[in-house]
């Protein structure tokens, strides 16, 4: 037998599957809120108090675990899960607070619900879902609640309204004949028929449509809210030049916008039934 068996046999044992944090088993997705240790580096201080998902629990060969995490709001998150660095971050188990998985802080389950930004980032006023998502993901949040930012990927967030959600809502401007920067929160028809999918753009009820088609009869749409905003300017497309900027009165409403979003997710997470509004 080699005398160096024993040491390839330490590099080969595998991780433990989970750890126990304040009588709390954490694995792999699970939720925590990071608290790094006193004396960290500025990357520490960066990331204190924000929620992060477990990608990986490593162990070395004298057995310290860490926990290899990304952020929850952190908009390169997906890099993160596919290891890529700087969107990966590592923490010994005593500096996460445990959140859980399947429950909120009350013990009730926890609602999945996916705030997602459309629109064309180049098209003026048309960004300013885009925008807001933006705003949003740099917010602490409440757990189950996931910003993306969708752009003009319709088909992507067709499917995305298919995977379980309690909830969806749609950041998008939305020409209603109001004065420039005016929001409203709009509860769509989920029985909508669609009127043709456009891959290149996109509008809340084709997205509805778009899923219905996907899911199949029988299959239930998740309850969905728009949060809209009265543009100033509506382009097509067709323009000679692009405008990567929003107008005044619709960068001013941005503000507003988040924190109607925030008291929404508030709504959507304790009381069954907002209501419409317009603001």
């Amino acid at each position: 037998m080699s005398p160096d068996r024993g040491y390839w046999e330490e590099l080969e044992r595998p991780a433990p599957d989970a750890v126990l944090v304040d009588g709390v088993e954490l694995r792999c997705r699970s939720r925590v809120r990071l608290r790094p240790r006193a004396g960290g580096d500025i990357m520490d201080l960066a990331l204190a108090g924000r929620t992060a998902v477990i990608e990986g629990i490593d162990a070395d060969l004298d057995g310290h675990v860490q926990l290899a995490v990304v952020v929850a709001d952190d908009p390169g998150r997906d890099l993160g899960e596919r290891r890529q660095p700087g969107h990966r971050f590592f923490f010994s188990p005593d500096e996460v607070e445990p959140l859980g998985d399947e429950t909120a802080e009350s013990g009730s389950p926890a609602m999945r619900i996916l705030v997602a930004g459309i629109g064309n980032a180049f098209l003026g006023d048309d960004g300013f879902g885009v925008a807001l998502a933006d705003r949003l993901a740099r917010r602490q949040l409440a757990p189950g609640v996931e910003v993306v930012d969708y752009g003009i990927r319709g088909m992507d967030l067709a499917y995305a309204m298919l995977d379980g959600l309690d909830a969806v809502v749609l950041l998008d401007a939305a020409p209603r004949g109001l004065r420039p920067g005016t929001l409203s929160v709009i509860e769509p028809d989920l029985d909508v028929e669609g009127r043709g999918f456009d891959a290149h753009g996109m509008d809340p009820v084709q997205v509805l449509a778009l899923a219905r088609s996907l899911g199949g009869p029988g299959h239930a749409l998740p309850r969905t809210l728009v949060v809209a905003c009265e543009p100033e300017t509506v382009m097509t497309g067709e323009e000679d030049e692009i405008v990567a900027a929003l107008s005044e009165p619709v960068r001013a409403a941005l503000d507003p916008a988040a924190a109607l979003v925030e008291e929404l997710l508030d709504e959507l997470t304790t009381r069954p039934e907002p209501e419409a509004r317009t603001s």
